[in-house]
């Protein structure tokens, strides 16, 4: 008979090295610190790539990378055929971030199977460590991207005409970063994972204002992201008079708040709509705006109340154009469906929180993560640990060690007990 491997229950983390791995990534940045700035595909984030890939080899870990600079770090089971159970985030920063959003699901997972490891434990199933790519829109304008490809959630085809702000190509710039091969091999095979599971902070205040150590998450919100293009008529700031004036920017106002007003109005606190960038066009104190493009991403966890949110946003694009002469054009750029978490895996987190002694909540995820589109291929949870006042994306976004510990204590429990169980978990759920 095979003797049974160790429970994941003998195992430590060690919080001091997590701690100071995740300094020393933090320093690997565009921005000074305490700001974190590391956008997809630059010479910071394939620094930052480097850096992780030489600790998951340290850790005797056999590490590829896909067509896209998707990661993969694996620590081989017994069984070596048999599908794996996935752990993993992302490392890459909008400009002026903090150092805790994705690094925690990543340098946790390390550190969950590092302590496995230094225990004696010893898996059946493989252990692996995935980092996304481009989980944030910063570059070419939409999230997830790595996961997206990975589910086949977006197609290669699709992915080919993404271009960044400077007009590169996603294949010019993913070639000139080295990473090599054909688009149509990064989706994963059927039964690839048994499990997936991602530790995060919260980016909100829910955990810490109910001083809760720890949060599984049940559902993933869905969202939707667009550009408005309002296009006016520009002219002379002193010579156009009030009543000529067909400005576009005046235009974008009344738009923003008509977003405003409308997710308010939706009667769900779920939902929530955001007009993150205004561009405008000339751009010149003495110049009427001829030209105006915003970006707006919206979010719920119920997809037919958050495509009734766009619906009366293009109504209102409709009539405000209309009521001011200028012409609207709405550009779609995503809108996904929500997740339910496996209920088996946001179970298994909930038994090792009971075991370690911890208290915690179930809570719904209004961000959305890698986790939202690897539910579509593996059954997936996630777990949450609070960072203080709910600050996220902002240098002063901070989580404890004695919280990224614990999360990481958790997440090594739940690992063990997924990498040595014999049963399939159930199929991906979509809400």
């Amino acid at each position: 008979m095979t003797p049974e491997a160790p429970r994941a229950a003998n195992c430590t983390v060690n919080s001091g090295r997590l701690a100071s791995e995740i300094e020393e990534l933090a320093l690997i940045s565009e921005a000074e610190p305490p700001a974190v700035t590391r956008i997809v595909f630059t010479p910071t984030d394939l620094q930052a790539r480097a850096w992780l890939k030489q600790r998951c080899e340290a850790a005797g870990l056999a590490v590829r990378q896909d067509a896209i600079g998707n990661t993969f770090a694996r620590w081989i089971g017994s069984d070596p055929v048999a599908p794996a159970v996935g752990t993993g985030s992302h490392i890459d920063a909008i400009p002026n971030a903090g150092k805790y959003d994705g690094v925690v699901g990543v340098l946790g997972g390390l550190e969950a199977i590092r302590s496995l490891q230094e225990s004696g434990f010893r898996p059946r199933h493989s252990l692996e460590l995935l980092l996304f790519t481009s989980e944030e829109p910063t570059r070419f304008g939409i999230g997830c991207l790595g996961s997206r490809l990975l589910s086949g959630t977006l197609s290669p085809e699709g992915a080919r005409k993404l271009a960044d702000q400077a007009g590169q190509s996603l294949e010019e710039v993913r070639h000139a970063a080295g990473m090599r091969g054909e688009l149509e091999s990064v989706k994963l095979p059927a039964g690839y994972y048994q499990a997936f599971l991602e530790l995060h902070i919260e980016q909100g205040p829910i955990l810490e204002r109910e001083r809760v150590p720890l949060g599984i998450v049940t559902n993933i919100a869905a969202p939707a992201s667009f550009h408005v293009l309002l296009e006016g008529s520009g002219g002379h700031a002193g010579g156009v008079l009030m009543p000529e004036r067909r400005d576009a920017l005046c235009a974008a106002s009344e738009l923003i708040l008509a977003i405003e007003r409308q997710a308010k109005n939706s009667g769900a606190v779920d939902t929530v709509a955001t007009v993150g960038i205004c561009e405008v066009f000339p751009g010149a104190v003495n110049s009427i705006p001829s030209r105006v493009r915003l970006s707006v991403d919206l979010r719920d966890t119920d997809l037919a109340r958050r495509d009734a949110l766009l619906g009366s946003i293009e109504e209102a694009c409709r009539e405000i154009s209309q009521k001011r002469s200028i012409a609207a054009q709405i550009e779609p750029l995503n809108a996904d469906a929500p997740a339910t978490c496996s209920p088996e895996l946001v179970q298994a987190l909930a038994q090792s929180c009971r075991a370690q002694n911890e208290n915690f909540l179930l809570l719904v995820s209004r961000a959305y993560h890698d986790s939202l589109f690897m539910s579509r291929i593996a059954p997936t949870a996630m777990l949450f640990i609070p960072c203080r006042n709910g600050y996220s994306h902002r240098p002063d976004e901070y989580a404890s060690s004695e919280d990224i510990a614990r999360g990481a204590q958790v997440l090594a429990e739940t690992l063990a007990e997924l990498c040595s169980s014999l049963g399939n978990y159930s199929e991906p759920r979509k809400a």
